[in-house]
């Protein structure tokens, strides 16, 4: 009973860990665009959700869909790289730092 008991526990923690949504950090130098939102320069907190990523500082939040896009090799360093359309920068894509990750935005 003890064991089927722990065994349920188990199944249900590793559920839940595996459903919940990843959050990463990033940092912004320069004013740019996200969904057509404008990120001011600044830390970022952004977490994702199956193709939706909500990116998140203080008071604002920005939801943009995202392509979510794992490479063969870990990214030493959290990286954002841009396109300069109209003179606005856009973020075309976020690199996670120690994982395989790669968020490419849709513009």
């Amino acid at each position: 009973m003890k064991l089927s008991r722990l065994m349920l526990s188990f199944g249900t923690l590793a559920l839940a860990i595996a459903s919940a949504a990843s959050s990463y950090s990033f940092s912004v130098f320069e004013r740019s665009f996200v969904a057509g939102k404008e990120l001011k320069p600044g830390d970022y907190k952004i977490q994702l959700n199956g193709d939706k990523a909500t990116i998140k500082a203080g008071k604002q939040i920005v939801e943009a869909a995202v392509k979510v896009e794992n490479g063969t090799e870990k990214f030493a360093d959290t990286s954002v790289r841009y396109t300069n359309a109209d003179g606005k920068m856009t973020v075309q894509e976020i690199r996670l730092g120690g994982t395989t990750t790669k968020l490419v935005f849709s513009n």
